[in-house]
């Protein structure tokens, strides 16, 4: 469970409003939802955790009926990757090891790898924490997205078994039809690789491997599948030319023409595999036996996998939400301590991160630490402090130090909050509770400038010019950060009709 039952319950909400969705689209009419778990009254003050108790119960009665071949269809790249995120961390948190919990993972999983916030966001690799493995993007942000999930270590063996990933991926890009694919046993391979990591499946090290595995695997299965049907069916055509009907004989029966033309190939390749796999075998081996006693003597044209037109400029919905201006003085006033050491937690895991990237990076690029919405950039000094060995030591370097770490880390994790906070504008409840964050981040923020500020005095009473300069330099970031979150949340929203327009 989450420390914040409110977070939890936004991520629970946003997980059965999905679902909903998707059941409604199934049964063609509206799904009934248990009293206390509409959309409305989640919005209301009511007594939180029994309502979680509710959602919880309610959620796993709604698993029963989502199967993954549903979310495979379901999950398109119109899909909010807010949606998504938040499935991930209802998948990873549920503590069921069942083999279609990890399905669902790892659908999901894929599915954010499919497609980043950002183009190209995964492509860039950072550094391990060892200094030595690589830590791709994706992991870095699978971390962040999974940063309360409780998932078992990995064992040295399971770490040894993830590099029989890039092996696999190499041997499935040289198969070069469907029948060699298929007759390779991969996928069996796979799957079962996958069952062995067991609770440590969850863990966003296994699922950063495997997401990319899936996704060159999927494109390699679809377009040999495409190729191998393609070429059936220019068979199928050309005999119907000439008059037959039957191309050849699979397990005993007899396939025509007519098979072939209701054959669906986008269909085919949206349905689970578990259950589509006997369908694809019997395609491959039709393409098999057709190649070995073709009906007629008529080379196959070889055809290209069609390629779905992308949306170029397409507009983004616009969000049925309106927002009010928040009350932000008395946001602040409302923070809680316990909020305040949450926050705290996650802040000295940012300031990790960077101390671990600028150690082990490039010199030459150590300035530039890649977040998981943008690059934060570093100065010189702060860079420096990040480097620093003795932080504990009383003189005044050490001291000028301590004064740059939390602001460049406050600073990250607001800009953090905020991109989250634009991405939220159609989930009312996550919305809210990324505001509420960056209300704690601005309480601290000031704490923050106020230690800052101290330091600043000291450094120029013992004339310590440069280092003046860099204290100054980091409190400037952040203050222009915190004013900008005070101007988002204080300025009203634009009219729907000029959001609509923006977007286009």
């Amino acid at each position: 469970m989450l420390d914040d039952p409110k977070w939890e319950l936004a991520i629970l909400a946003t997980v059965q409003g999905f679902y909903e969705k998707l059941l409604q689209d199934s049964v063609g009419g509206e799904v009934p939802v248990p009293a206390g778990l509409e959309a409305v009254s989640l919005q209301g003050d009511g007594d939180v955790l029994q309502t979680l108790s509710s959602m919880h119960r309610w959620l796993r009665l709604l698993d029963m009926a989502i199967t993954p071949a549903m979310l495979r269809r379901a999950l398109t790249p119109d899909t909010d990757a807010e949606i998504a995120e938040a499935m991930l961390r209802y998948f990873t948190r549920k503590k069921d090891h069942s083999d279609v919990n990890r399905d669902r993972t790892d659908l999901v999983a894929t599915f954010l790898y499919r497609h980043p916030r950002v183009p190209g966001q995964w492509e860039r690799r950072g550094y391990g924490l060892d200094g030595s493995l690589p830590l791709s993007p994706f992991e870095i942000a699978l971390i962040e997205i999974l940063a309360d999930a409780d998932v078992p270590a990995l064992s040295e063996e399971q770490t040894q078994l993830l590099r029989q990933f890039d092996r696999l991926r190499d041997e499935a890009e040289s198969f070069r039809d469907l029948n060699a694919l298929l007759e390779s046993g991969i996928i069996l391979r796979v799957r079962e690789l996958k069952q062995f990591f067991g609770e440590s499946f969850y863990h966003p090290s296994v699922l950063a491997t495997i997401a990319p595995y899936n996704t060159a695997f999927g494109r390699r299965f679809d377009e040999l599948f495409m190729q191998a049907a393609g070429e059936i069916k220019s068979f199928a055509h050309a005999l119907e030319e000439q008059g037959g009907s039957i191309l050849g004989n699979v397990d005993g029966v007899d396939v025509t023409v007519e098979h072939v033309a209701a054959l669906q190939e986008s269909e085919l390749l949206r349905i689970d595999y578990g259950i589509a796999l006997e369908k694809f075998r019997r395609v491959s081996k039709l393409k098999k036996t057709l190649e070995q006693y073709p009906p007629i003597r008529l080379a196959p044209t070889r055809v290209r996998p069609p390629v779905p037109p992308r949306a170029s400029g397409a507009a983004a919905p616009v969000s049925p939400m309106s927002r009010l201006v928040l009350d932000l003085p008395t946001m602040r006033a409302a923070v809680t301590p316990q909020q305040i050491s949450t926050e705290e937690s996650k802040l000295l895991r940012v300031e990790e991160s960077i101390r671990v990237f600028v150690r082990v990076a490039d010199p030459k690029f150590r300035h530039v630490v890649p977040m998981r919405f943008f690059n934060l950039i570093l100065t010189p000094a702060e860079a420096d402090a990040y480097c620093a060995q003795h932080m504990d030591e009383g003189d005044a370097n050490a001291e000028a130090a301590r004064a740059l770490l939390r602001p460049v880390a406050t600073t990250a994790r607001m800009t953090t909050e905020l991109e989250e906070l634009k991405r939220a504008e159609n989930s009312p409840s996550l919305w809210k509770l990324h505001a509420d964050s960056l209300a704690v981040l601005l309480v601290i923020a000031r704490t923050v400038n106020e230690t800052a500020e101290r330091a600043l005095v000291r450094a120029r009473q013992h004339g310590a010019t440069a280092r003046a300069e860099a204290i100054q330099s980091s409190v400037r970031k952040l203050q222009e950060c915190s004013d900008l979150i005070e101007k988002t949340l204080s300025t009203p929203p634009p009219p729907k009709a000029a959001r609509a327009g923006s977007a286009k």
